[in-house]
């Protein structure tokens, strides 16, 4: 199993060849979302697009809390590797595992015991709630399988090899894709098929590279074959993994709000809302991922005691990401109507036109979302993931406050929830960037 040492080399090069394979695969996973959001838009209707939507919404909040779990282990990992602590990864290894499962087990019973109270929660209009019903009862049984693929991902991406993760995120999303227009397009199986593809991919992608990992890797062999816990491995685990998981939580609880605000305003926004998220998501993506593997960088160089590499990597990753999201704002600005209507029919212009707003509202600021993500990446990896927290809960508190107090005023109405989110990311960058020059003065002494 290839391993990739970030703490030697070109800063720009190591970080951007580490970066690729992790964009591609999020590529990867958008472009199933896109595919599934258009072929549910034309072959089972608007309501089935809303259901999704909504559905969406509270699968990444859900999933969130497992991809917080395996972020914040993947940074212990990282840390482990870079000072070529064997034991310590090991035993890390296996708190981290037993972790997740549980939590994904845990979910898993408590979603499917709740679905009826979540949906009156998330004020899902009565016409699609049997549609929206049906499509969570399903996805809801993938828990397992996300949690499987993020732990052995974080590992290996831990150890430097972001290839395998996106080659077994290739193989699940075009099976994916495939099942969708089996399941949807020709069986015209509605949201419950396109749930179904869903978690089949799911489980192909998280028993795959599971297998793949156990097979090839002998440092994780050997630690299963132990599974050796300490009370100071699983402390370590614990203590970024609670807090990653809280930013991630409370990161998708606030967008779940929203999106319980947004489903208040019928359909026609929800739909509009679904598709426009849809380009939102796949636009600032990249700068995303290379946040995250800006993240591995960092803690393998902190790990090898490498200070002035780490400052180098926060002014190149810097350059890199507000270079990326100022070009595909602007790109983002002239494509809006063409982007919505690969999800929504130019007859439905109401859509078309919420979506092209939202689209016009946020696009112009993706840089302030592509700093957050570096800032979440940098405080997870030096050991201060409570400051990612904070982040997180000014940006997403921010962005709920607003949304509320300005879709009630009628002269703004939905407008209103569009523009407290580039507000939030906004407010959560300075706050970001003013405890960053205080850290500053730490890696230099």
């Amino acid at each position: 199993m290839a391993q990739k040492d970030l703490t030697k080399g070109s800063v720009f090069s190591t970080l951007c060849f580490f970066a690729l394979p992790m964009i591609l695969g999020n590529v990867l996973q958008q472009g199933y979302n896109i595919v599934d959001t258009w072929v549910v838009g034309r072959y089972a209707g608007s309501d089935a697009l809303a259901a999704v939507g909504a559905a969406f919404a509270l699968m990444t909040f859900l999933t969130s809390v497992l991809l917080g779990l395996c972020m914040g282990s993947g940074v212990v990992f990282s840390l482990c590797f870079g000072r070529q602590d064997e034991e310590g990864l090991e035993k890390g290894v296996c708190a981290s595992f037993l972790l997740a499962m549980a939590i994904a087990v845990l979910l898993t019973v408590l979603s499917l015991l709740g679905v009826d109270w979540i949906m009156v929660w998330m004020h899902i209009p009565g016409k699609i709630r049997e549609i929206t019903r049906d499509y969570l009862v399903l996805v809801f049984w993938g828990i397992p399988a996300v949690a499987l693929y993020n732990f052995f991902g974080a590992y290996l991406k831990a150890v430097g090899n972001s290839v395998i993760p996106l080659v077994f995120l290739g193989i699940s999303t075009v099976l994916n894709i495939g099942l969708d227009i089996l399941f949807v397009a020709i069986w015209q199986q509605g949201t419950a098929g396109a749930a179904a593809a869903t978690i089949i991919a799911q489980y192909i992608s998280g028993l795959g590279i599971g297998i793949y990992v156990l097979a090839t890797g002998k440092a994780i062999r050997r630690a299963f074959s132990r599974f050796r816990i300490s009370k100071s491995s699983l402390g370590e685990i614990a203590s970024y993994s609670v807090l990653t998981c809280m930013q991630q939580s409370v990161m998708n609880l606030g967008i779940l709000m929203v999106q319980g605000l947004v489903n208040s305003f019928g359909t026609t926004v929800m739909a509009a809302f679904a598709a426009a998220v849809k380009v939102d998501a796949f636009a600032y993506m990249p700068a995303q991922e290379y946040g995250n593997a800006f993240s591995t960088f960092i803690a393998q160089n902190m790990g090898a005691g490498k200070r002035e590499r780490i400052r180098k990597g926060v002014r190149c990753g810097v350059l890199t990401t507000v270079t990326y999201c100022l070009l595909v704002s602007l790109i983002l600005w002239f494509l809006a109507k063409p982007l919505m209507l690969i999800f929504v029919d130019a007859g439905e212009t109401a859509i078309l036109a919420e979506g092209v707003r939202y689209l016009h509202t946020v696009g112009p600021f993706y840089c302030g979302i592509g700093c957050l993500f570096l800032f979440y990446g940098l405080y997870r990896a030096v050991g201060k993931p409570g400051i990612s927290v904070v982040l997180t809960v000014v940006s997403l508190g921010t962005r709920v406050f607003l949304a509320y107090t300005l879709a009630s005023a009628s002269a703004i109405g939905v407008a209103g929830i569009w523009w407290a989110i580039p507000m939030g990311w906004g407010l959560a960058d300075l706050i970001g960037g003013l405890l960053y020059i205080r850290y500053k003065r730490e890696l230099a002494t």
